[in-house]
């Protein structure tokens, strides 16, 4: 048996109280925007222009309701594991023996991000697919992410701190004997570490990178380049890869882990200043080719946001990246490879290294590269179309290269 009977807790709706609403139009009413000459074209940052008009849609068109209602739709669940409130939306599982699937979103996700791929996943003869690849969806907030709420007394959050939670609420909470895990960016190395440290009682994992669990241990952890020179004898498309990538990602990096607290002060009294520093990574880590509005529409960049700010969950959420440091990955064994469990990779051209081209390089970029080695990999996937937020941007090339990964691994 891999899932228990009758599902062990009652759903419990998510309803945010009017005052919080009312708090939140009346900060944005008052908004007072920086001078931003000269930027119009975003290569200082956000334009003043682009957050004017979303600042101004989040007074006074967007739908909240509207949107807690297309959530409260999936089943919505409030649970204490080991003192830690953790919230989590569940599909049911609809399929001869539907295999129980933990997926963890990153930063800036939230819960939602997968929210076009709980359906086929749980229920896959509803959307073409075979009843034999059902499973029984489970799809938590990150602690400090979003709902139930603020995070407090667990100051010191980190990805394998969240592993550990994550196998409690699995096995202890919800009585599976073995499930399967799933993630992208931070959750992809939390189902690194349940891959690693839980082997055993996972059918496998399937995940959006292939980052190594010690990436964010050293001196300099918050240097995305790792020391990469520029040098002159370096191809053309190289150094431009290196700069771009290093401008996508070092600033993001960097803060987070050196001066996350600081900026909270800011982030945490402003929904427009949140949602500026939100927009920044959205727009540039999508594969959206200049248009935002084809991953993303105005009101699915305003619920992201406001599962945010209703919950006062940014500095707890950029609270991991110097956690993650602080409190550095240690091996829970010394077998090789590090992660055993079987892994599947579902990986974008978008975030190519410098020197890699397409689809087909990028597979053979990590099956031949250092990374490989930390996995028991099965099933390796590359895809042109989608950015960072796979699930979200490609949710068809995730459901089909995940299924894979576990066909011939069921029970």
């Amino acid at each position: 048996m891999t899932a228990p009977p009758v599902f062990p807790l009652e759903p419990t709706p998510i309803r945010v109280a009017d005052q919080v609403l009312d708090d939140l139009c009346a900060r944005l009413a008052r908004t007072r925007p920086p001078l931003d000459e000269g930027n119009e074209d975003g290569s200082y940052g956000v334009p003043d222009s682009c957050l004017r008009e979303l600042v101004a849609h989040w007074r006074d068109g967007y739908d909240w309701r509207a949107a807690e209602a297309a959530v409260n739709a999936h089943e919505q669940y409030r649970v204490s594991v080991d003192g830690v409130p953790v919230h989590f939306m569940r599909e049911p599982g609809r399929g001869p023996r539907p295999v129980p699937l933990i997926l963890t979103h990153g930063w800036p996700w939230t819960f939602w991000h997968w929210s076009k791929v709980i359906g086929p996943l749980a229920d896959p003869a509803a959307y073409g697919g075979d009843p034999a690849d059902a499973f029984d969806v489970i799809v938590p907030s990150l602690p400090g992410f979003g709902f139930p709420g603020p995070l407090t007394g667990f100051p010191d959050v980190n990805f394998w701190k969240v592993a550990d939670l994550w196998h409690t609420l699995m096995t202890r909470t919800l009585g599976y004997e073995k499930y399967a895990a799933g993630g992208c960016d931070i959750g992809g190395i939390v189902s690194s570490q349940l891959g690693h440290k839980y082997a055993d009682e996972l059918y496998g994992i399937h995940i959006g990178s292939g980052l190594p669990l010690d990436f964010f241990t050293g001196p300099r952890a918050w240097d995305f380049a790792r020391n990469r020179p520029l040098t002159d004898d370096q191809p053309a498309d190289v150094r431009a890869r290196i700069v771009e990538q290093d401008r996508r990602w070092a600033p993001h990096l960097a803060v987070h882990m050196l001066d996350g607290a600081t900026l909270a002060h800011g982030l945490s009294d402003s929904p427009a200043g949140l949602l500026a520093w939100l927009l920044e990574r959205w727009n540039a880590w999508s594969d959206n080719g200049g248009d935002l509005s084809s991953v993303f529409s105005k009101d699915d960049l305003l619920t992201h946001a406001t599962i945010y700010w209703v919950n006062n969950s940014i500095a707890t959420s950029m609270r991991y990246y110097a956690n993650a440091n602080r409190y550095p990955w240690a091996p829970a064994h010394d077998r090789t490879p590090v992660v055993q469990a079987p892994v599947g990779l579902t990986l974008v051209t978008y975030e190519n290294p410098p020197g890699v081209h397409t689809a087909d390089e990028r597979v053979r970029a990590f099956e031949n590269g250092p990374q490989a080695a930390w996995f028991n990999h099965v099933n390796v996937n590359a895809h042109d179309h989608g950015g960072h937020f796979i699930p979200w941007e490609n949710p068809d090339a995730w459901v089909s290269d995940l299924r894979r990964t576990f066909r011939g691994r069921r029970p």
